[in-house]
């Protein structure tokens, strides 16, 4: 289950950096926020999954 998430969080920052990319590149500012936001929502994602492993040891 742990695996699942921590992998779920890598494809959303990962999602979101092309997204972030994409949105520079055609200069679509809404894109590119959009794309920031899912970064920061795999972030979160990971440093909960990280906070669980921390006490699971």
């Amino acid at each position: 289950m742990a695996g699942n998430q921590k992998s779920k969080a890598k494809a959303e920052q990962a999602r979101g950096k092309a997204k972030e990319a994409a949105g520079r590149a055609v200069g679509n500012e809404r894109m590119t926020a959009e794309g920031r936001a899912e970064q920061s929502k795999g972030d979160a994602r990971q440093a909960k999954e990280k906070g669980k492993d921390t006490f699971r040891h």
